[in-house]
């Protein structure tokens, strides 16, 4: 009898061990899968998106945002740098597919506007003339927040970042302190 009672109690010991595993295999398989489908991390390495993302901000993108809409001017994007896709980079989009952007006295014209572009997440004023840059379609031009220390499409040998590459939208800081971004 007494054997009996302990062959059952192996039993669901063995059962308990088993369902704990089985719960811990799958939130594993799950976070993996929203992480590698549905959400993308980064800590941000640099100033360029200063004020809006400081050095050491952790951020999360959603990977299916462009799913059904297409990128807009002034979204925060992760994608993979044009001159070296090992490599992936923050900023924000400001020149769309088919547009002719211009820098000029650190200001950002669209189509030959005669009024730049309103930007109050601007760090500073920024400096500079950049000439002429025209998107070609299925691409963006992406700038940084501090655009004078800003490592952007200005200055990068391949200007544009076609649409493929954009891995996500950034929707809000988590670390130090959470904060939707817009």
């Amino acid at each position: 009898m007494k054997k009996e009672e302990n062959t059952k109690n192996n039993d669901a010991v063995w059962r308990e061990i088993i369902s704990w595993l089985l719960v811990l295999i799958s939130a594993f398989m799950i976070g993996n899968c929203l992480n590698w489908f549905v959400i993308m991390k980064a800590e941000i390495p640099s100033g360029s998106m200063e004020d809006t993302l400081q050095i050491g901000d952790r951020v999360l993108g959603f990977r299916l945002a462009y799913l059904f809409s297409e990128p807009e001017r002034g979204d925060i994007v992760m994608f993979d740098f044009p001159d070296d896709e090992s490599k992936i980079y923050i900023k924000r989009i400001i020149g769309l597919p088919g547009e002719l952007v211009e820098v000029i006295e650190g200001k950002v014209y669209i189509n030959g506007s005669e009024e730049p572009l309103e930007e109050e997440y601007l760090k500073e004023l920024p400096s500079g003339t950049f000439g002429k840059f025209w998107v070609p379609e299925g691409h963006y031009f992406m700038l940084g927040d501090n655009r004078n220390n800003s490592w952007d499409s200005r200055k990068w040998d391949n200007k544009y970042v076609a649409r493929e590459k954009i891995r996500c939208k950034v929707w809000f800081r988590y670390k130090p302190k959470f904060k939707i971004l817009k």
